[in-house]
């Protein structure tokens, strides 16, 4: 279990918008993030230079779990 800020980058035309990350692993991520729409695929944002593409993989209210695709 982690609490580790992040970005998440929705797609083309959005902004990145904060979330949290509460767990990792080497396949998939945790997050917690305080907006409605999560798109199939998306970045996770964890460092200036260091990101993650996902997939969605279960959503639960503002908690949501993806797999790393890249």
């Amino acid at each position: 279990m982690c609490s580790r800020l992040a970005k998440i980058h929705l797609g083309a035309g959005s902004l990145p918008r904060d979330c949290t990350i509460t767990d990792i692993s080497d396949g998939g991520v945790k997050v917690v993030a305080e907006f409605l729409e999560v798109p199939p695929q998306f970045t996770i944002i964890f460092a200036p230079d260091y990101s993650r593409q996902c997939q969605l993989r279960w959503r639960i209210g503002c908690e949501f779990g993806a797999e790393f695709i890249d």
